[in-house]
């Protein structure tokens, strides 16, 4: 899609020192299409205006606080303003700060999860859809061209009907209690008024949405055990759940944050009548395709054979086979998409199913669900509970 100039794009969240922030601001700007104009970036002042010294900011656009931004920005001409707001803070603020945003009229692309309660969720759904705003979600492994191939080899016939499904999402950088020593990261991530859940929210939202994008069925209910292992933590670190999704397909998810010596390892396993798809973060660009007549195959990245049964797939690679491409690109990929979706809706148009393939607003709500189903079901001493509605 050509555009005429570069989308512009706010953030609040991503100060000095900050990790995601910094990966969105490097995927987003990845392709050119993006530039970063304004930004909220610390509850700080002095940080923020700090973060807009690193970045070259207008010095007028390193804004106090999101509501200043939100004045200063529709104070500016149409083309001028920014296009759309990135939130990158903790869970408990996702809310607000998107509803804020949504209400001005501006699109809005936020960190997992959503929000902290599933009817916080479901508003934001209802404003999305009363204000006509672009919305996405930062489940940022659906954004890798191996995801995409998995997701279309799946739907197609040779696969047969899918039978099961094997999700894990193992790290083991909590395996001790981290948040003691004083670390951002851990603080936040392990005090329930900022993240609302520990692991199932963190990482097991990742594991949940992976899940249903590569086979499009739906969670339909749930069978979950969740622990705390380190002690005096308030939160969650390990879960566990038996799934039922819709058409009588089973499946296991599995999530943790003290699995000592594990770094990032989501992978997941399909399993059809015919074939076994097999895809593992840590090496994101092969996808394993197994059955019982031959030998496994290894469908690698960037390849024409990828790209002859993967528009998606083949959209999502930038340079050729043999040449890694990862973490980042898979979010960039995501806000490729992103910023096609709001080109077209400036030009008055309909983003297609290609450029549109990204986690929205919907994808929010059902990790919310995902959530508080799992927490219910560990609470309840019957054996499944339904996804809440």
């Amino acid at each position: 899609m050509a555009f005429e100039r570069t989308l512009k794009m706010g953030m609040v969240g991503g100060g000095p020192d900050a990790f995601i922030g910094d990966v969105h601001r490097k995927a987003a700007r990845l392709d050119g299409k993006i530039e970063i104009a304004a930004g909220a970036f610390d509850v700080d002042p002095a940080k923020s205006r700090q973060m807009g010294e690193q970045l070259c900011l207008d010095p007028g656009r390193a804004y106090d606080t999101y509501q200043d931004m939100i004045k200063g920005e529709m104070a500016r001409p149409e083309g001028e303003r920014i296009d759309f707001v990135s939130i990158c803070v903790p869970n408990n603020l996702h809310f607000p700060i998107a509803k804020d945003f949504i209400e001005a009229g501006f699109n809005v692309m936020c960190e997992k999860p959503m929000t902290i309660t599933l009817d916080e969720a479901k508003e934001l759904e209802k404003l999305v859809e009363k204000h006509g705003v672009v919305f996405g979600l930062m489940h940022n492994y659906t954004g890798y061209p191996m995801v995409k191939l998995a997701r279309d080899l799946v739907a197609g016939g040779d696969f047969g009907k899918v039978r099961k499904v094997v999700v894990r999402y193992i790290q083991g950088w909590l395996a001790t209690k981290l948040e003691d020593t004083g670390l951002q990261q851990a603080t936040w991530r392990t005090d329930p008024k900022q993240s609302g859940a520990g692991c199932l929210g963190d990482i097991a939202t990742h594991a949940e949405n992976l899940a249903e994008y590569i086979t499009g069925l739906k969670i339909e209910n749930i069978c979950a055990d969740i622990t705390s292992f380190v002690p005096g933590r308030p939160v969650d670190d390990d879960v566990n759940c038996l799934l039922r999704f819709e058409d009588g397909v089973k499946g296991i998810l599995h999530a943790t944050q003290i699995a000592t010596g594990q770094e990032n390892g989501l992978s997941i396993w399909v399993h059809g009548e015919n074939k076994t798809i097999e895809w593992h973060q840590e090496e994101p660009n092969a996808l394993y395709l197994k059955d019982n007549e031959g030998p496994m195959q290894v469908w690698r990245r960037g390849n024409p054979y990828v790209e002859e049964v993967s528009a998606a797939a083949a959209r999502g690679c930038r340079i050729p086979p043999g040449h890694p491409e990862a973490f980042i690109e898979a979010m960039a990929n995501v806000y490729c998409n992103f910023a096609d979706t709001i080109w077209a809706k400036l030009e008055g148009q309909e983003a297609d199913a290609l450029v549109s393939d990204f986690p929205k607003v919907g994808d929010g709500v059902r990790g919310m669900s995902f959530i508080e189903t799992v927490m219910e079901s560990a609470k309840s001493d019957q054996k499944w509970t339904a996804m809440k509605k």
